[in-house]
């Protein structure tokens, strides 16, 4: 070949691919490079959906582009490859991805000489943000609850929910106790859909609705309020700082409270009922006996006081007594007691 002649560009396949989570027009630079360069090149930009979500956004930047419509993969594959032998094409991927056209090219590609396909280049347009995939989880939640969706979960309601998000926690607690990753994995997941369905079920409300987003954005508020040394100009240098930080915020976000011991929740079980009621009175420094005593062993760790619990259990159970609804009665004596120590504290 002389000096004066022209080398031809080689033959050029680019998948641009991206994703339905970010807002459409958002593309990276290298996907609009590539589409400009394409389109000024004489080539083909094609895509199968006719509403694809970035047509209007890549149209109105100049960039001619051809519907071709749903083919089948196979087809589609064989199409993209006879074309891009002579001019560079662009395949604007769909919505989902398009999963089978990769296993389709590199079929189709198997049936020529290496000599005779084009080069393949899969080029990013988007990418997820981290979280994107909660994004799916809400808008699956809403097409179950939505008309023509799941008759079972368009009847529930936060009473009904209740025991299946009860039942989740207690399942992610056995799951952390397992050490099991992915069963992990599984319970979290478990657990998040009971966050989102009752957030679902919130939004239907005809007097007082509020969103998924009302409840991740009053929680971000929340976070950022309570940590003043990340988010603010308070310094605190180690755990302890934070920690102290944070009951004096939460003193006094709830300073009209009436008792310490005010909010905690009752339905709770009886043994973290009564961790709450004494760990808000031992932190209030309210000087409340706990009726009743026992001799301190000589080491006090969870082994040693698990065996206690364990041999208190016993004996309840050969007195015919209920340990847990026995503890509940305690704790909430001792919740009243508390109430009468700082009424006659105040008087």
């Amino acid at each position: 070949m002389s000096d004066h002649e022209t080398h031809q560009a080689p033959p050029r396949l680019i998948l641009l691919t991206g994703t339905h989570r970010v807002a459409p027009g958002l593309l990276s630079w290298p996907a609009w490079h590539v589409l400009r360069e394409t389109a000024a090149a004489g080539g083909q930009v094609l895509t199968g959906e006719a509403n694809h979500p970035q047509l209007p956004y890549v149209r109105e930047a100049g960039v001619d582009v051809t519907v071709v419509g749903a083919t089948p993969a196979p087809a589609l594959a064989r199409r993209l490859i006879a074309d891009a032998r002579t001019v560079p094409v662009l395949w604007l991927a769909g919505s989902d991805g398009d999963p089978e056209l990769g296993a389709a090219l590199a079929q189709a590609a198997a049936v020529g000489g290496p000599d005779d396909l084009p080069a393949i280049e899969v080029v990013p347009g988007s990418w997820d943000l981290p979280g994107a995939r909660v994004l799916d989880l809400v808008a699956v939640m809403d097409r179950l609850r939505s008309p023509g969706g799941c008759p079972w979960d368009a009847k529930q309601t936060h009473e009904s929910l209740v025991r299946y998000l009860v039942e989740e926690a207690y399942e992610l607690v056995d799951a952390i106790d397992s050490g099991d990753r992915s069963h992990l994995r599984e319970e979290l997941g478990d657990v998040l859909l009971q966050v989102v369905f009752h957030a679902r079920v919130a939004e239907e409300d005809p007097d007082d609705p509020f969103t998924i987003d009302d409840v991740a954005g009053g929680i971000v508020a929340k976070l950022m309020h309570r940590h003043p040394h990340v988010f603010g100009d308070v310094v605190a240098e180690t755990a302890e700082h934070v920690e102290r930080n944070w009951e004096e915020l939460k003193a006094t976000e709830k300073a009209e409270r009436e008792s310490v011991v005010d909010g905690i929740p009752l339905g709770q079980p009886a043994l973290s009922l009564a961790g709450k009621v004494l760990s808000r009175t031992r932190r209030a420094g309210l000087d409340v006996p706990v009726p009743g005593t026992i001799a301190e062993p000589e080491r006090v760790d969870a082994d040693t006081i698990g065996a206690l619990l364990l041999a208190v259990t016993e004996l309840a159970g050969r007195h015919d007594i209920d340990a847990e609804t026995a503890l509940r009665a305690a704790a909430l004596r001792h919740r009243a007691a508390v109430r009468a120590a700082e009424s006659a504290a105040r008087t």
